[in-house]
């Protein structure tokens, strides 16, 4: 699944957006009205400028609240799309295999572009969004293609494309 502009589509798979409407219904269900409870339980012990367990409580909300209108916004601006074609064009959703031009160890990298959200704990796989300095460069790129992009440090770097294949996730 891929991430765009604050305003602009988020392309999702229908995993992560299943994953996604998942973690919002938990937080607007159960995780919500446990901080309710909490608010409450803690203001019937009295004063509150000194209750540490309501300020806390209260915090603990404003996260949660948070979390649940950036979810919200991202599933409302999400389009579910198919897996991208196996082309070997580097597009949202594709795994893609790269290396620097130039390094001498020749190891190459290999990470999902996508949205942040599509990083698994159980998985090695790097998510870098397309909207960062690689992931903007490399899209409609080609296996084989050299692809400069102007690294956060501002130093110019190369990559090839070594390989471009649908995520299947």
């Amino acid at each position: 699944m891929t991430q765009s502009t604050e305003q602009g589509t988020i392309w999702l798979t229908q995993q992560g957006f299943d994953k996604l409407q998942a973690e919002l219904d938990e937080l607007k269900g159960p995780v919500r009205q446990e901080i309710i409870d909490k608010i409450s339980a803690a203001r019937d012990e009295g004063d509150l400028k000194e209750n540490s367990g309501y300020h806390a409580a209260r915090e603990e909300q404003g996260r949660i609240e948070g979390r649940i209108r950036q979810l919200e916004d991202m599933l409302r601006r999400a389009e579910v799309g198919e897996t991208p074609e196996d082309d070997g064009t580097v597009s949202p959703g594709m795994k893609v295999t790269y290396k620097f031009v130039g390094d001498d160890d020749d190891e190459a990298e290999t990470f999902l572009l996508g949205a942040r959200e599509m990083e698994d704990e159980d998985s090695d796989l790097k998510v870098y969004s397309p909207q960062s300095p690689l992931g903007s460069a490399i899209i409609g790129a080609s296996k084989g293609d050299t692809v400069s992009y102007v690294a956060p440090n501002g130093k110019e770097l190369q990559v090839v494309i070594v390989d471009a294949v649908p995520y299947t996730g």
